[in-house]
């Protein structure tokens, strides 16, 4: 693991445009800090899980945050697969839709135990089960599913979901 883990002080230099296709440096995620990483090398650490995605309860008013992830999705997020149907443009359909970057990242505790954005900040390793680390698709999501690990096919759409049953829908297969 990098010893120089992002500080909380620095700032996000610009990535490529999304559309600039960047090779992944071998174990990047070992051998630089996530400040140091180029766009594709960024998004490869996202595993995909889609818990960013719903809707949660962040109750930060003492010295320790208390997050309660419900199963309600954003509006883009497609519930069967997944994924977001507009991910490279979700800003524009959801504009305050957090764009997960170096210097947001210690405000980001929420995200869940797996996340391995969360994790390299740490100083801890990618779960077992990462893309990155396995190298397969497949055997990555069978593992994921067997670790309890995302939102396909347990989730709805925040669409139509009013505020009182939004409260009667935290679960807790999402641990941040």
């Amino acid at each position: 693991m990098p010893s120089n883990l992002l500080p909380s002080s620095i700032t996000h230099a610009s990535s490529p445009a999304p559309n600039d296709q960047v090779e992944l440096r071998p174990q990047f995620w070992e051998r630089f800090s996530l400040t140091e990483l180029n766009h594709s090398e960024w998004e490869a650490l996202c595993d995909g899980c889609g818990s960013c995605c719903l809707i949660k309860y962040i109750d930060n008013d003492d010295d320790e945050e208390l997050v309660e992830y419900t199963d309600v999705a954003c509006k883009l997020m497609d519930c069967a697969t997944g994924y977001c149907q507009h991910y490279d443009v979700r800003q524009q359909y959801v504009p305050d839709c957090i764009q997960l970057t170096p210097a947001k990242l210690p405000d980001m505790m929420w995200l869940p135990a797996h996340c391995a954005y969360k994790r390299l900040y740490k100083g801890q390793d990618l779960p077992a089960w990462h893309l990155l680390l396995t190298e397969d698709t497949v055997a990555t999501q069978q593992q994921m599913r067997a670790a309890n690990v995302g939102i396909a096919g347990r989730c709805i759409s925040e669409v139509g979901v009013t505020d009182e049953e939004m409260e009667t829908r935290v679960v807790t297969w999402v641990t941040p």
